[in-house]
């Protein structure tokens, strides 16, 4: 059984930084590659971010340039960090396997970017 639990969403002032960490346990984290997902109000879910076993990186234009994505695989954790925030980035922030696996989905960390 997979088990991915996410935090460190919370309300952030725009231009501001969170960091989300997601814990997993019930796999062999290091032989996956995984990513970050993120669904607004009213919109499909996205991929935000992945990244492989070993260090390459994918990001969403959306998210270029702002959002890094890493993994301690020590730690079975695969973290964002999420800087230059925007009220567009609002959404329910999820991880998974890269590509997603249905029955992986968890509930997920809201983060809200108001001032």
């Amino acid at each position: 059984q997979v088990q991915l639990v996410e935090s460190g969403g919370g309300l952030v002032q725009p231009g501001g930084s969170l960091r989300l960490s997601c814990a997993a346990s019930g796999s062999i984290f290091s032989m996956y590659a995984m990513g970050w997902y993120r669904q607004a109000p009213g919109k499909q879910r996205e991929l935000v971010a992945s990244i492989s076993i070993g260090i390459s990186r994918n990001y969403a234009d959306s998210v270029k340039g702002r959002f890094t994505i890493f993994r301690d695989n020590a730690k079975n954790t695969v973290y964002l960090q999420m800087n230059s925030l925007k009220p567009e980035d609002t959404a329910v922030y999820y991880c998974n396997e890269y590509p997603a696996r249905l029955d992986y989905w968890g509930k997920g960390t809201l983060v809200t970017v108001s001032s």
